[in-house]
Parts: structure tokens; C-alpha cells; sequence
């Protein structure tokens, strides 16, 4: 990050390289849409190339381009919900046909076992899980103690054992 800053091609493509994957993944998790989280994750890199002067030197990289990511998705879905609320709904459209692919049905299931737990609780493990983030890490990009994010992984946690049990159950 510190040769990207002083303008090193090379480590800014590297950087890239390393990170797009695990940005892509977390914002797969939260949009559960390719398309909006590619569209994220480009708005993401372009706020860091934007506030790459911000970054302080021997700081760890992550948590601060995650911060960043962070923030690019609730704005993006501050924007949604304005639009959302000046538009009309004039026809409902028919539900897409179900898919035959295994893998398809089992990422749909683990974005609605995901769904179930509240934003900021996903977005901890997302962090956690997704992403290989450590608790400070993740507490930092969240702008929140490192407590405060061992408690949302705990009750997410709790809260996915119900989920998955109560499916078990039902099947």
C-alpha cells in the first residue's frame, strides 16, 4: 500500500489482485446479486484510489479498505432505498424458474441462512469467515470493539445453530 501510494503501478495491480477476491466475496454475501457486487466492488477500489492518502504507513491494509467497502455499500443502499421510494411498482413480474444446479441451490441456501441474521451481525461474519478477517480487523473496518464484534459473532453464530437445526428438523 505504501509503494501504491507513491505511485508504483505494479503494487497497485497487486494489490488489487490480492484483495478484489475476498471485496467480491463480501459483497457477494450482502448484495447476493454478481452484477451489484462487481458494480460495489469497482466503487470500492475507486474510493480507495480516491483516499489512498489516507492511509497511514505500517497500519494494517484490510480493515482499511474494508472500512471503505463498508461504507461504499450503505451508501449504495441509502441510494437504493431513495430510488426505491420514488418509484412505482407497475407490474409484478413472474418468479424465475427453479435451477437444476446442486451448487446453485446450495449458495441460494446459504445466502438464506445468511439472510436470516440481522445486517450487522452478517456483516460480521462475512468479515470473519468470507474474508479471513481477524476480530481486530474486522473491528476496525466496522468502526466499532473488538468486544462489540465477538458479541455480533456470538448471537449470529447462536442465531445460525437455531436456523440450521430448525431446518434439520424440517427435514
Amino acid at each position: 500500500m505504501s509503494l501504491y501510494q507513491q505511485a508504483d503501478e505494479r503494487s497497485a495491480t497487486a494489490l488489487i489482485e490480492r484483495v478484489s477476491p475476498m471485496l467480491l466475496r463480501y459483497f457477494l454475501i450482502q448484495a447476493a446479486n454478481r452484477r451489484h457486487a462487481d458494480d460495489l466492488m469497482q466503487e470500492t477500489w475507486m474510493r480507495v484510489h480516491q483516499a489512498r492518502h489516507t492511509y497511514r504507513r505500517g497500519e494494517p491494509v484490510l480493515p482499511w479498505i474494508f472500512a471503505i467497502a463498508r461504507h461504499a455499500g450503505i451508501d449504495n443502499y441509502r441510494k437504493a432505498r431513495r430510488v426505491e421510494a420514488s418509484e412505482t411498482q407497475m407490474d409484478v413480474l413472474p418468479e424465475a424458474s427453479a435451477s437444476n444446479s446442486t451448487s446453485l441451490r446450495e449458495r441460494d441456501t446459504i445466502h438464506e441462512i445468511l439472510a436470516s441474521l440481522p445486517a450487522s451481525q452478517r456483516e460480521v461474519i462475512v468479515m470473519l469467515k468470507v474474508t479471513g478477517m481477524t476480530i481486530e480487523e474486522v473491528a476496525r473496518a466496522t468502526s466499532s470493539s473488538a468486544g462489540s464484534v465477538k458479541q455480533k459473532a456470538h448471537r449470529a453464530y447462536q442465531k445460525l445453530r437455531d436456523v440450521l437445526s430448525s431446518r434439520k428438523e424440517r427435514a
